[in-house]
């Protein structure tokens, strides 16, 4: 397994909780940004600076991931993308995206953007509380847990 981050629209805490994750686990894991990202020294931990514009870290991460990977994100089309190649999508409030969810979640994302194309206006997601960063980390831990497991 190889994590994968989004890292442009990752929260910086999310991005630590990863960082010790990873080299906990020794698991090999890439950020993937359209500018430059800071990262604690380890030879398992790389970012890769892609060029600006949208989408570009997406289509990256969806070029190079691979089945049994791990990509943490909160952009709904990248997660439907990674799974479809059989990796796993994990967003930043530690809530594991399934064929099932991502489809709603797009009809829900799609909607919200016809609404605010005409005119409502919705605010964003509240910022990350104690609980989401918990159940992030919890998240994270599983799913490198499992993934250990399979590789015995």
């Amino acid at each position: 397994m190889r994590i994968w981050v989004d890292a442009d629209g990752c929260p910086n805490v999310v991005k630590e909780i990863i960082c010790r994750a990873a080299i906990r686990a020794e698991i090999h894991t890439c950020f993937v940004a359209n500018h430059a990202i800071q990262l604690p020294r380890s030879p398992l931990l790389t970012s890769l600076q892609v060029q600006q514009g949208f989408d570009v870290a997406d289509d990256e991460i969806a070029l190079r991931c691979e089945t049994g990977d791990l990509v943490v994100t909160s952009d709904i089309p990248l997660a439907a993308d990674v799974i479809a190649k059989g990796a796993t999508a994990l967003n930043s409030r530690g809530e594991i995206y399934t064929n099932e969810n991502v489809r709603q979640r797009l009809n829900m994302r799609d909607f919200m953007d016809t609404m605010r194309a005409s005119g409502i206006q919705s605010g964003g997601p509240p910022p990350l509380g104690a609980r989401e960063k918990q159940a992030f980390a919890n998240g994270l831990d599983r799913l490198i847990a499992k993934s250990k497991r399979r590789r015995q």
